[in-house]
């Protein structure tokens, strides 16, 4: 039988994943790659290898996903504030006896200068917000703007990959886009729109960090929303190449003398 990951994705990390596992380095040869996207963003760029299309239906049917398709491992590549598929994976894995792998990209630390402003919601930064600025640059995604649509005396800039939805603040322009960004485009953003303030989740990684040293250099303040936890108990890995380790050491439990695969739940 063939080591059959499922890599739940929508990431750039999870890209840089599925690539390396279906190059198959280091894995058993065969070595099988199903990256889950959830669908919600319109045009995705899609991974190498198999790809499925669509939420799970919960816990439970996720588990019977696991069971019907073999699976012997999964990594949670999704983006740290999917929150709930993770949670769904963590009790999925568990009931199904597979090895789980919380794959997360480091989140942002301040640097000397930066004003910022911790959160743990966005109903925690939307208030906040009239306490530090008149104009918001809103890079949380078109998900959750309802926490915002209270703040009719603010205007926003809000930037997504796709149409917000609504409700969302009364005086609001859209900016459709896709990252990464570059510093001098972050700068001109700002200038441009004389923006006071920006509302970022702390997603990491580099894609997006240049608006935070723009901000810096703006001497704008910051509002960061804090990332959910990790499910308890299960393992994380900071890189793509981590999880590719972790998934040689499953690998190495592979029965030389039948080729069987890792023990799966029946």
């Amino acid at each position: 039988m063939a080591l059959h990951v499922l890599v739940l994705g929508g990431t750039t990390e999870a890209r840089l994943l599925a690539e390396s596992l279906v190059a198959a380095d280091g894995l058993p040869a065969g070595a099988r790659v199903t990256s889950s996207l959830a669908g919600r963003v319109g045009r995705p760029k899609l991974p190498p290898g198999e790809v499925r299309i669509g939420g799970f239906g919960g816990a439970d049917g996720m588990a019977a996903w696991l069971r019907a398709h073999r699976v012997d491992a999964v990594i949670d590549a999704t983006h740290p504030f999917a929150g709930k598929i993770s949670f769904n994976a963590a009790e999925a894995a568990a009931t199904v006896h597979v090895p789980l792998l919380a794959l997360r990209r480091p989140g942002w630390v301040p640097s000397e200068g930066d004003r910022w402003h911790a959160a743990g919601s966005l109903a925690e930064a939307a208030g906040l917000l009239p306490g530090l600025g008149r104009r918001v640059f809103l890079t949380t995604g078109r998900m959750g703007l309802a926490a915002f649509a209270g703040l009719d005396e603010l205007w926003f800039l809000m930037r997504s990959v796709d149409a917000p939805d609504v409700p969302h603040p009364a005086r609001m322009e859209t900016l459709l886009d896709r990252g990464p960004f570059t510093l001098e485009g972050e700068r001109e953003l700002i200038r441009s729109h004389r923006i006071d303030v920006l509302v970022t989740k702390d997603s990491g990684g580099e894609a997006t960090a240049p608006k935070l040293t723009a901000a810096r250099e703006a001497g704008i303040p910051v509002v960061v929303v804090r990332r959910p936890p990790v499910p308890e108990g299960v393992p994380v890995a900071g890189t793509p190449g981590e999880a590719v380790s972790w998934l040689r050491d499953l690998a190495g439990q592979v029965l030389p003398e039948t080729g069987q695969a890792l023990p799966r739940s029946v």
